[in-house]
């Protein structure tokens, strides 16, 4: 990983996403293979190397009755910074993540936003070289999964490596320089969002719906047509038949031309969704 990038780890439930994560915060022994994080062993030198990272788990690990300063006070003692760096630390992370107003405030009450913010100004406290946010953002409302997303490209932009993994796929676009995409323990793709979508899938998706019955006739109609042609590949799922073509509107026009009369007909951009779903599949990971 180049300093400043956002790289993620993308995968089903059960694919090694938290596990890998663990293994390079130090907090789990390494399994198998060769893993050095920032130049150190994280088995023999995981106490050095903890003091260089900043970590957002999952949970939001924060003491519901200490106050918003007191959670970074409390935490950046641990890392022996001196009183007046930490008190100096704290007004700018508290700057940084908007919750200077809410200096004096308990944790407790503060929204789902707030706390999540405040957890990335608690991994920011000891000025880490690589922050590891474990699905940042789950559990948020739209609006602050997006303020939370500024925080995080602000923060790239400051040149901190960042480290996460996530369910939204459209975060991964947004947030990621490059990423893998694991699949039962094992690394399936790796590249930039745009790379993996142009490499596994087309570059448009022409989703239809039809009349109970007619989709599977449609599908077997619009398979005939020649290789090359305005469609890639078809997949039928139960609700929708999607096209994946290099040309939406010449997909349209095939579907006319072959008297097929859709109830619905919806053209979008083929999405890391897609990239995922076909490496992963579709079927429920418990």
């Amino acid at each position: 990983m180049a300093p400043g990038e956002a790289f993620g780890f993308l995968g089903p439930n059960g694919a090694g996403k938290t596990s890998a994560m663990r293994m390079i915060g130090a907090t789990s022994p390494v399994t198998d293979g060769y893993l050095r994080v920032l130049g150190l062993d994280p088995e023999s030198e995981g106490v050095e190397l903890r003091a260089r990272l900043g970590v957002v788990p999952q949970e939001d690990t924060l003491d519901q009755d200490l106050t918003v300063a007191d959670n970074l006070f409390v935490f950046g003692r641990y890392f022996d910074l001196p009183k007046r760096v930490l008190r100096e630390r704290i007004a700018e992370l508290l700057e940084f993540v908007q919750l200077t107003e809410r200096r004096n405030a308990k944790v407790d009450p503060l929204s789902g936003g707030m706390k999540r913010r405040l957890v990335i100004a608690r991994a920011l406290i000891n000025d880490p070289e690589l922050v590891l946010l474990d699905e940042p953002t789950t559990g948020l409302d739209p609006q602050a999964r997006h303020a939370l997303w500024e925080r995080l490209y602000q923060l790239k932009r400051r040149g901190v490596t960042q480290l996460l993994t996530t369910h939204y796929m459209d975060e991964a676009e947004q947030l990621c320089d490059r990423l893998v995409i694991m699949d039962q323990g094992r690394i399936v793709a790796e590249g930039s969002p745009r790379a993996l979508i142009g490499t596994h899938v087309s570059r448009e998706v022409l989703e239809l719906r039809f009349d109970d019955g007619r989709q599977d006739d449609a599908a077997a109609t619009l398979g005939r047509l020649d290789d090359g042609g305005p469609v890639e590949r078809i997949e039928s799922l139960p609700d929708r038949l999607l096209v994946y073509t290099p040309d939406g509107d010449a997909a349209i026009r095939a579907v006319h031309e072959l008297d097929l009369d859709p109830l619905t007909l919806l053209t979008r951009r083929a999405s890391l969704e897609d990239v995922f779903l076909r490496l992963t599949g579709r079927q429920l990971i418990d």
